[in-house]
């Protein structure tokens, strides 16, 4: 299921033992506008949870869904869902200016959301679910896979949390994606709709830095966006570029783009480059280029060695595990909403940054 040249179809797969029983925990999925609504099911089902049902409007996008998971009903009504107490949790990959709104839903219907990111496009978007959240204590989960879903991504974040490379001081994402223009829909090139690179791509790298830096807060420094070679498309932001310094003291460069040549065997060559007080991380989430496609490799350098090590098909994306056990025992270990939330609005700042600027 996993086309490793088109990203917005990537949808990784795990044989893992399930966390649930058959049965134990179920979910439904809606509003499949994007393809990454595969990997976030895969994920779910993958560690057990059951796929009861389904919603989507649009017939040729049911059937594409359906094709791949056959075990959920189709309904004529995202209410059948809502009204549903069986069901624990909805996954949807929305066109993302629609995706609070319908996560507001969700959460006063007494069930756990699971979005696509990025998970608001408006800084107002963010202050009403943290409002939802807070009066309902249900959860508003995001699928940030970039880390949840990548395999060296996940395997970093255990060394770093097991002082591998000491106080991580810098992180530096580099998030080339394809752009395949022709296979797009329309709402991804208006910029009302998807909200800006920095609030979509950039969501994704942010996560990533509060997470290897374990900071709780940051400044955005600098941000910038651009449309430089896509005139027929004028609201599309194919480039943009943000630095921010955590709460902490450790620093952050994103670089997100539209620029995969399409010679590239897979949809991005996405890098991340650690720097920590006792040693380095390098990060070749989908190839080693020249060498290996797919490949999702981690070098380590510390005072005693240097590693290269293939974590391809060898994490096990423990994320979906932990969170279905997180909805269930109303825990947050697989990712605080804390957390969850300031990705996003951090990036919505670096993207509000960056209008202001160009």
């Amino acid at each position: 299921m996993t086309n490793i040249k088109d990203g917005a179809s990537y949808a990784p797969s795990a044989d893992i033992e399930p966390v649930v029983a058959p049965g134990e925990f179920k979910f439904a999925a809606a509003f499949l506008d994007h393809g990454h609504i595969l990997g976030q099911c895969n994920g779910l089902c993958d560690a057990g949870a059951e796929l009861t049902k389904v919603f989507e409007p649009d017939p040729e996008r049911l059937a594409w869904f359906l094709e791949r998971f056959p075990q959920a009903q189709a309904v004529a009504s995202f209410d059948e869902i809502l009204g549903d107490d069986s069901i624990e949790l909805v996954a949807a990959a929305a066109v993302p200016d629609r995706r609070a709104g319908i996560g507001l839903q969700v959460l006063k219907s007494g069930k756990d959301y699971f979005t696509d990111k990025s998970p608001f496009t408006t800084l107002d978007q963010l202050s009403d679910v943290k409002h939802t959240v807070a009066e309902t204590g249900r959860k508003y989960l995001v699928y940030y896979a970039e880390r949840l879903h990548n395999d060296a991504a996940w395997m970093a974040g255990e060394l770093i949390a097991d002082g591998a490379i000491g106080r991580v001081l810098q992180v530096v994402n580099l998030a080339p994606h394809r752009l395949a223009a022709s296979t797009r829909p329309d709402w991804f090139f208006r910029k009302s709709s998807y909200g800006g690179i920095l609030t979509d791509i950039g969501s994704h790298q942010v996560e990533q830095f509060l997470t290897y830096t374990g900071c709780a807060d940051a400044t955005v420094n600098f941000a910038r966006v651009e449309n430089f070679n896509n005139p027929d498309y004028p609201e599309l932001e194919d480039f943009g570029e943000m630095s921010l310094t955590a709460d902490n003291g450790a620093s952050f460069y994103s670089r997100v783009d539209w620029y995969t040549p399409e010679g590239l065997p897979t949809w991005g060559d996405g890098r991340t480059f650690i720097v920590g007080t006792l040693g380095t991380l390098e990060l070749r989430k989908y190839l080693d280029v020249a060498r290996k496609a797919p490949s999702s490799l981690l070098i380590s350098v510390n005072g005693e060695s240097v590693q290269e090590r293939e974590c391809l098909n060898q994490s096990g994306f423990p994320f979906f595990g932990q969170m279905i056990l997180d909805c269930m025992h109303r825990t947050e270990n697989a990712m605080t909403q804390a957390h969850c939330f300031k990705a996003a609005e951090l990036s919505l700042i670096a993207q509000h940054m960056a209008d202001k600027n160009r």
